[in-house]
C-alpha cells in the first residue's frame, strides 16, 4: 500500500522550518556579538492582546530591559500573533530566528510530556497552590525539561485559572455531551473532553472567536482575561464558573542565545525577569477579576455558579484523566504538584 502524502498543514510547518533554518544560517542573531556593534536584540512574539496578563507582563519586562541596559540590550515586543502563532514561535525559537517566547505549558506537549501536570483537571485548587508547585524542587526541574531541544525554560507567568463557555449552563458534566469544544494543542485537555462526552477539536487561540460564532465549535474553555480580551462572551451566552484548570506560560529562551550572552548581562536579565514575574504573577488575579466583572456589566453572557454538589461531578466525571497520564508525567511530579496546597 503507498504510503500517505504529507497534508498541506504538515507541508506549510516544513517550509517554515525550512525558511527559519536559512535564515538562521544567513543572518545574524546578535547572540553574543560585541556591543560595540549595537545591542544585543531580544525578539520577543507572544499571542495575546496587550491587556491580558501575559501582555502586561511583555510590556513591563520590555521596559525595564529597555531602560536598565540602554544602549546594551533592546527588548522587541510582538503581540496578539503579529509575527506567528505559538506553534510556529516554539520552532522560531529553536532556530533561532526570535530569542524570547511565553507560549502556554499545554503547547509543549509535542516536545515533553512533563508539563502535562498542569493540565491535569481539579489538581490545583487556585493560583498560589500552583505557585507553591512552581517554586518547588519539582517543579524548578521542570525548566530543563527541554533543554535537549535547545530550549531553556527562565521562569513561570500566570494567565489564571480557567472557565468553561458554551450554549447552555454547564452545572453538570452530562450537560457538556456531544458538544464540540475548542481546546489548546494538548493530549490531556482532549482526554478531559472525551471524559465528560464532548467532542475536542484542537485549534489555534486566533481562529476560536470566528470557529464559535459560525458554530464550527459549540464550547471552549479559557481564563476570565482572554473570555474579555478575545470577546468570546460576546458568541457564548453562559460562562461557567468551574475553575478547573490552570493556564500558565513559560517564558522560554533558545539555549545557545542564552548561554552566549556576557555574565553580567545575563545576570542583569534573570534579575529584570524575577522582578517582572512577582509583579506579573500578583496582577494575574486582578486583571482576571476585573475582567469577569466587565464580561457582568456588557450583560452578553450569564455566569453560571456551581454548588459543591455540582463540582464534586466534575471532579468526579475528570479524575480518570489522572491515572491516564501518569506514566507520561511521572508520579512524583503529580504528587509533588498535590502536595502544593498544603
Amino acid at each position: 500500500m503507498m504510503a500517505s502524502k504529507p497534508g498541506i498543514k504538515e507541508l506549510t510547518r516544513q517550509a517554515l522550518r525550512f525558511v527559519l533554518l536559512l535564515t538562521l544560517l544567513f543572518a545574524l542573531t546578535g547572540c553574543g556579538r560585541d556591543e560595540s556593534n549595537g545591542p544585543i536584540v531580544i525578539k520577543f512574539s507572544h499571542v495575546t492582546a496587550p491587556a491580558t496578563p501575559k501582555g502586561q507582563a511583555a510590556d513591563r519586562f520590555q521596559a525595564l530591559v529597555n531602560e536598565r541596559l540602554e544602549g546594551r540590550v533592546r527588548v522587541k515586543i510582538y503581540p496578539s500573533g503579529q509575527l506567528m502563532n505559538d506553534d510556529d514561535s516554539i520552532d522560531a525559537l529553536a532556530f533561532g530566528e526570535i530569542q524570547m517566547i511565553a507560549v502556554s505549558l499545554s503547547k509543549f506537549d509535542r516536545l515533553t510530556h512533563r508539563f502535562q501536570v498542569f493540565d491535569l483537571p481539579f489538581l490545583f485548587p487556585d493560583l498560589r497552590a500552583v505557585e507553591r508547585f512552581q517554586g518547588s524542587p519539582e517543579g524548578q526541574q521542570l525548566l530543563l525539561a527541554m533543554s535537549d531541544r535547545g530550549l531553556l525554560g527562565l521562569t513561570f507567568w500566570h494567565n489564571g485559572m480557567k472557565q468553561f463557555s458554551a450554549p447552555l449552563p454547564l452545572r453538570t458534566p452530562d450537560a457538556a455531551k456531544d458538544l464540540k469544544f475548542r481546546i489548546m494543542e494538548s493530549d490531556v485537555l482532549q482526554e478531559q473532553i472525551l471524559q465528560i462526552g464532548g467532542n475536542p477539536q484542537k485549534m489555534a487561540f486566533g481562529e476560536v472567536y470566528q470557529a464559535l460564532q459560525t458554530g464550527a465549535v459549540d464550547a471552549q474553555e479559557n481564563t476570565w482575561s482572554n473570555i474579555y480580551s478575545a470577546k468570546f462572551y460576546e458568541v457564548q451566552p453562559f460562562l461557567t464558573e468551574t475553575n478547573h484548570g490552570y493556564f500558565g506560560y513559560l517564558v522560554t529562551v533558545n539555549s545557545s542565545f542564552w548561554t552566549a550572552l556576557p555574565d553580567e548581562l545575563r545576570v542583569e536579565i534573570e534579575a529584570i525577569l524575577d522582578e517582572v514575574t512577582v509583579w506579573a504573577n500578583e496582577q494575574s488575579a486582578s486583571i482576571n477579576i476585573a475582567a469577569k466583572e466587565k464580561i457582568i456589566a456588557s450583560g452578553s453572557s450569564e455566569i453560571v455558579s456551581l454548588s459543591d454538589a455540582e463540582l464534586e461531578q466534575w471532579r468526579s466525571a475528570t479524575r480518570p484523566v489522572w491515572n491516564r497520564f501518569e506514566k507520561n508525567i511521572g508520579a512524583d511530579m503529580i504528587e509533588a504538584a498535590q502536595r502544593a496546597p498544603q
